[in-house]
């Protein structure tokens, strides 16, 4: 069984256990009301005939014992002085009682909540002129109208007569709160429960038990009621650094007398049980933790074997492709190299014929493009090693701006410049960052065919990159020529093998950096290179 399974069940199990506590208050209690209201529509006699005798003298004398410890209280509090008249309406208002009187020892009114009636002042003549010490006329309803029940006492600690009045409202809240009171001693709410209240339609507290009341826990909160449309409803709740699990269940003690009662169980011994099944369940999942484990290693086992073997038919792939592209420059090499060979072999048949000094001059320049074609392509196979420091990215593009500023110039093209006065240091093998941006710089002079500019510019991105910019106003490329730029087999020179942007882009991503193009037929290009601030590694 899962936790959330068993504490589903758990949780299920004490609501019925509060569902029944409840349900055998509600019987007591029910019995006691229906005492209460029977005797306090009869006569004396039938009561004594009733057979519950015992019974309802028992209820009526602990209504009576209530109201005097309420009437004792005003008279010992107003002798000290510690309440005043808006104190007094409080009580009243609190204590569910109707009306409050205070007589002095002369039987003059010193306080009233509400005016006196005549009949209350007749019943409590005796005790109010000295000659008695109680009356009570709780029974015996006075006026047709309210039907008013009145209790008076002579006052033990001020001179006078402390009168407490009820009408059929409030004697209906005194004897349910009696009854439910009476209920809750002879059924008792359970070892686990924290606490038991009932409350009316309104909302209104009619009974409350608090356990271990006698030991301060009455001061603790009891939270608010639940907001449902159920005829039982049951919630968690931490109350006063318990866990407790709430019931809620109406509680009917006549026909139209529908209370709303509240009972919270101490979830301790449930919680006991789940922390158990957890911990079993925590030893299976470390076992079978432990299984995976094992599992794992054998299938990491033989998975590196696995990789071993592919790694070594990509390197071997790898290979394979380098040396094809290789034999396609190497193709490339031979053609471009027979060229200048000619060149220099028809030059030197015609030594003999013809001016010296130009013949001489011809196969200087087809030595020289030659030369230069040896070195584009030793320059292509040694890019992959990188010796890295921390330079000036800024004094890296001052000098490719000095060093193609003079062919520029020659062009009719503009150098612009874009950067911060202070450097910007990066990570980088300067000689060949600086030999990829000047191939990408030249290779801007030489799609302008007539006067155009180049603009260069760098910022930092955040702490992480830097960007590089060029932008020239050539002649542009369309998708097809940016799809090949940077592919060593493709170039649109007449002369040379055109590896340029091909090291270009080789050296960039050795960087770990990229190299991204934007260009439209007529409208110029951009090259945008970011690298990284910091680079571990060579």
């Amino acid at each position: 069984m899962d936790l959330r399974t068993l504490d589903k069940t758990l949780v299920g199990y004490m609501e019925k256990s509060g569902l029944d506590i409840i349900g055998k208050i509600q019987q007591a209690a029910k019995h006691n009301f229906q005492l209460l209201s029977h005797a306090s529509q009869t006569d004396p006699a039938e009561v004594a005939d009733s057979g519950f005798t015992d019974e309802i003298f028992s209820l009526r004398e602990s209504i009576i014992l209530d109201l005097l410890d309420v009437a004792q209280q005003i008279d010992f509090e107003t002798e000290k002085n510690r309440i005043d008249d808006k104190e007094l309406i409080s009580i009243a208002s609190r204590e569910n009682i109707y009306l409050i009187a205070l007589f002095n020892e002369k039987g003059i009114i010193t306080f009233k909540n509400k005016p006196v009636p005549k009949l209350v002042l007749i019943s409590a003549a005796p005790v109010i002129e000295g000659e008695e010490e109680i009356r009570v006329d709780l029974f015996a309803r006075h006026g047709k109208g309210k039907q008013l029940r009145s209790l008076a006492l002579r006052r033990k600690w001020g001179k006078g007569t402390v009168v407490l009045v009820l009408n059929n409202e409030n004697f209906l809240f005194w004897s349910l709160r009696l009854s439910i009171g009476r209920a809750v001693e002879e059924v008792g709410p359970g070892a686990d429960t924290g606490y038991f209240v009932v409350v009316d339609k309104r909302g209104e507290i009619i009974f409350q038990w608090v356990e271990d009341a006698g030991m301060g826990r009455e001061n603790d909160v009891i939270p608010a009621a639940l907001t449902t449309n159920r005829d039982t409803s049951d919630k968690k709740l931490d109350w006063g650094g318990r866990k407790m699990l709430e019931v809620v269940a109406p509680v009917q003690l006549g026909v139209d007398i529908i209370c709303t009662a509240r009972l919270s169980l101490s979830t301790a011994t449930a919680d006991e049980m789940l922390k158990k099944e957890q911990g079993r369940g925590l030893v299976f999942m470390c076992f079978m933790v432990f299984i995976a484990i094992i599992s794992m290693w054998f299938l990491y086992r033989n998975q590196n074997r696995h990789l071993a073997k592919m790694r070594e038919m990509e390197r071997r792939l790898h290979q394979a492709e380098i040396l094809s592209a290789m034999g396609r420059l190497a193709a490339g090499v031979a053609h471009e190299i027979r060229n200048p060979l000619n060149a220099i072999s028809m030059a030197c048949q015609r030594l003999q014929k013809d001016n010296l000094l130009q013949l001489t001059g011809t196969i200087r320049d087809e030595i020289r493009r030659l030369n230069h074609i040896i070195e584009e392509f030793i320059g292509f196979s040694r890019t992959r090693k990188l010796e890295l420091k921390n330079s000036d990215i800024i004094e890296l593009l001052k000098q490719i701006v000095l060093l193609a500023e003079g062919e520029a110039g020659s062009r009719g093209i503009t150098i612009e410049t874009d950067w911060r006065d202070s450097p910007l240091m990066i990570s980088i093998d300067f000689d060949k960052i600086k030999q990829a941006i000047f191939n990408i710089v030249k290779n801007a002079m030489e799609s302008i065919l007539d006067r155009g500019s180049i603009a260069l510019s760098v910022n930092q991105e955040g702490r992480e990159r830097a960007r590089i910019t060029i932008s020239d106003t050539g002649g542009g490329l369309d998708r097809e020529e940016m799809e090949q730029i940077f592919n060593p087999d493709y170039t649109t020179k007449e002369k040379g093998l055109g590896l340029g942007l091909a090291l270009a882009h080789e050296i960039i991503q050795g960087h770990s950096g990229e190299i991204k193009v934007m260009s439209e037929p007529g409208a110029g290009t951009t090259f945008e290179i970011l690298l990284p601030m910091n680079l571990e590694g060579s």
